[in-house]
């Protein structure tokens, strides 16, 4: 069971890996773009490569589906960022159980968006989780743990790619240990948890009243989607790229633009500075902070908010 991108590496592992796949259960096609074309889940394209079985109820809970799952007979299901919740009568379904795999490292940053929260609070660390399924939201006993470093220059669209593969391979070696019946069953502390929800397209307004390395954090984190994003004059427009320049100066006038260079443009912040270095005004396309210049004005001094 899975949908976007990240679940794509841990069915290809599992194909490259011989397990036998008896179905894939994934969300209904959408309408996307400016055309609201229906594009079918990057899971479905791959599956359908293979030949392997496609279910996409809007409602995995509903009876007829859930017996629909029982005449599928798996040992094991496999749910990387499905996005439906399963009920009791499916999670009882699997001979050998619901293995997850999470996003972070767990109790910390259970929910939809993991990953983004990791940056955007300026963690140095993150990992992935294999787990047993319970009715809560990421709550069951954990089976292994990978951590890895967040580097300073990672986005979210980075750091997505890195952590997909490394949940690819740590479900290979969670299956194996589900095989020979040595997996750990390690609860979690409840008391620690955090809870990580998903991004809303205002996650990514900036309050430049915040540090440079707040801001920065926030502008990585939500990198490629929704977006970090301010208005000049009236126009909101996204930062795509930006440096921190100084975090420790003290500013009174964060918002500021207070220099324009060749190739960036200086914005105070309550404590520091950030360099735009690439941005996407609405409607236009997302270009160097050099090429923007070249055919449009935007003057010392001026506010953004």
């Amino acid at each position: 069971m899975g949908t976007p991108d990240f679940a794509v590496p841990c069915l290809q592992t599992l194909i490259d890996n011989k397990h036998h796949v008896v179905g894939v259960i994934t969300q209904p096609d959408r309408a996307k773009g400016r055309g609201n074309k229906l594009t079918p889940p990057p899971v479905k394209l791959l599956a359908e490569k293979y030949d392997i079985p496609v279910f996409q109820p809007e409602k995995v809970k509903t009876p007829e589906f859930v017996e629909k799952l029982r005449e599928l007979a798996p040992e094991v299901i496999v749910v990387v960022a499905f996005g439906q919740l399963l009920s009791q009568a499916i999670l009882d379904i699997p001979s050998k159980g619901c293995i997850n795999v999470h996003g972070s490292l767990l109790p910390k940053y259970r929910g939809a968006g993991p990953i983004q929260w990791s940056i955007i609070k300026g963690d140095k660390t993150t990992g992935v989780t294999t787990m047993y399924m319970d009715k809560g939201l990421d709550t069951g006993d954990m089976i292994i743990k990978r951590e890895f470093d967040i580097s300073d220059k990672d986005t979210y669209e980075t750091l997505h790619n890195k952590m997909s593969i490394v949940g690819a391979e740590a479900l290979i070696e969670t299956l194996e240990l589900v095989a020979r019946g040595t997996a750990p069953r390690t609860p979690q502390d409840h008391e620690l948890h955090t809870y990580a929800p998903m991004l809303k397209k205002n996650t990514g307004k900036i309050d430049w009243t915040k540090s440079a390395r707040e801001i920065y954090n926030l502008i990585r984190g939500t990198y490629p989607w929704p977006g970090a994003y301010s208005t000049h004059m009236n126009k909101k427009f996204k930062i795509l790229n930006s440096e921190i320049f100084d975090e420790n100066t003290i500013n009174t006038d964060a918002g500021k633009i207070k220099e324009i260079g060749k190739d960036y443009i200086l914005v105070s912040c309550a404590k520091g500075f950030i360099k735009i270095t690439e941005l996407q005004f609405e409607n236009e396309k997302r270009m160097g902070v050099e090429a923007y210049l070249r055919g449009h004005d935007i003057d010392m001094n001026t506010m953004l908010l």
